[in-house]
């Protein structure tokens, strides 16, 4: 496609230097990425700005750069050179609105469904991807744990990436025959612009609670960045909605799509009755079209009645029959690290990924609800560095007050001393129940070796994650592992 073609498709500013008749090689937004004849997009982020290296991506190649600070690189460097410089707002909705284009709008051919909240989202990707492919339709996934193109598993970094490396994925899985893709919306991503010019056939709203607000500084930022997702869809689309968290009618309420509500909530238009679970799974009934179908999973807990019904909701309405939708959520495997279970005997440790303060307590609520015969629970957990310190003394009174004993022990420290992250943690403790041991290996090994035959052990916070970083630097790391070697040693 040549780059006079794409220029149509973002709103400039100004547009100085020769645009070139050339196809585009790509666009890309790190400059040691660029190709011969492609396009440099300069972001401004929040540790690195695009803008310092506009003169590198040029002398690799690039025909045109498109950036907002427009006294970055004078004028004259791209008169002189036969570039173009383009001149834009917003550098983010430019590269969203270009790889948009030049992928060749590729959500519009996919039944696209985005997926955010809290808590919920990587589950009930799951569950969707799952029933797609029991219906017979090759499925793409971006999320969490990872990406996937059907069975194909591809590394992930980021929630959500950026939006040339959406757009790209999406027409690479359409190429090799997805028809439906989910995707895992963070905030992060809607404040980004990252899915900016996407077009979603359905998006699902799991919950909301206090997180991130690192990043957002208030409830009402993180509140109002969920709700870009669902104002920004079209009358032809559909919003799953759980009609059970306070904020779902509001975070709805100015949406031009159909919405639908599920939940217990007797004016839900796909309800949920008689929510049982115990170590096998998880059972309960779908009212849905005056008809009552009964829903087994051999995931864990309430929580996850409610990505299930979700996953139900968003995938019959996108077309998908009852029966197969089901099928699909009865066979769908365990999602890494999510309410994980691992048992010796009658111990039972279970690894989950529960890393704010509603999660936590949902998670520790499951446990004491399968936990009949009240053997003792101890939990294992630590908050992360570098982000939302407010939910660290509420995660340790949640942790103290549901738990018999708890180990207070390093997360993620990445650039903060893990002592103090353990200090905040402290604060919200009234209790003497807990021990703190900063190794986390150390903590693990401890409340398995010192917690009797019956016991419980929850191990909070990590869930999939391979790794633990600490000042920048990762090192393998899992959970899982370290549990199963002293669990069975």
């Amino acid at each position: 496609m040549e780059l006079t073609e794409l220029l149509n498709s973002v709103h400039a500013i100004q547009v100085i230097g020769e645009v070139q008749r050339k196809d585009v090689a790509g666009i890309f937004y790190d400059s040691r990425k660029v190709l011969q004849n492609s396009i440099f997009v300069a972001v401004k982020g929040y540790n690195i700005d695009g803008h310092k290296f506009i003169l590198d991506a040029l002398n690799k190649g690039a025909i045109a750069v498109v950036l907002e600070d427009k006294n970055a690189v004078p004028d004259e460097m791209f008169i002189h050179e036969s570039k173009a410089k383009i001149l834009v707002h917003n550098s983010r909705v430019a590269l969203a609105e270009i790889s948009n284009y030049l992928f060749k709008e590729p959500s519009k051919k996919l039944k696209l469904i985005g997926i955010t909240g809290t808590n919920g989202k990587t589950t009930t990707s799951y569950f969707l991807k799952n029933i797609f492919e029991t219906a017979g339709y090759k499925t793409g996934l971006m999320g969490t744990i990872a990406n996937y193109i059907g069975d194909k598993k591809i590394e992930s970094k980021l929630t959500t990436p950026e939006s040339s490396d959406i757009n790209e994925m999406l027409l690479t899985m359409y190429n090799q025959g997805c028809r439906y893709a989910v995707m895992e919306v963070s905030s992060h991503s809607l404040v980004l612009n990252r899915v900016s010019s996407l077009y979603f056939s359905g998006a699902v709203f799991t919950n909301i609670t206090s997180d991130h607000l690192d990043f957002h500084e208030s409830f009402e930022n993180y509140f109002n960045a969920k709700k870009i997702l669902f104002d920004s869809l079209s009358p032809e689309s559909n919003i799953i909605c759980n009609a059970d968290d306070k904020n779902g009618k509001a975070i709805t309420k100015d949406s031009k799509a159909k919405t639908y509500f599920y939940g217990t909530s007797e004016d839900a238009d796909i309800s949920m009755t008689d929510i049982g679970f115990d170590l096998h799974g998880t059972f309960f009934k779908i009212f849905y079209r005056k008809k009552i179908y009964s829903v087994e999973t051999s995931l864990i807990g309430e929580f996850n009645a409610y990505n299930d019904c979700a996953a139900f909701a968003a995938s019959v309405l996108a077309g998908i029959g009852e029966e197969i939708a089901l099928e699909g959520i009865r066979t769908a495997g365990h999602v890494p690290g999510r309410f994980e279970v691992v048992q010796r005997g009658n111990k039972k440790v279970i690894i989950d990924y529960s890393h704010t303060a509603d999660s936590l307590k949902k998670a520790l609520q499951a446990v004491h609800k399968i936990n009949k015969d009240k053997n003792t629970i101890y939990t294992v957990f630590g908050c992360g560095g570098n982000r939302d310190k407010t939910k660290r003394p509420v995660m340790g009174k949640i942790a103290s007050e549901l738990s018999d004993k708890i180990f207070i022990t390093s997360d993620n420290p990445r650039f903060e001393d893990p002592l103090l992250i353990i200090n905040e943690i402290k604060d919200g403790i009234s209790q003497n129940n807990y021990e703190v041991i900063e190794n986390r290996e150390e903590a693990i090994k401890k409340s398995i070796e010192s917690s009797g035959d019956n016991a419980v052990i929850l191990i909070a916070g990590k869930g999939h994650e391979n790794y633990q970083e600490v000042k920048g630097i990762r090192n393998h790391f899992s959970d899982k592992e370290i549990a199963e070697k002293y669990l069975f040693k």
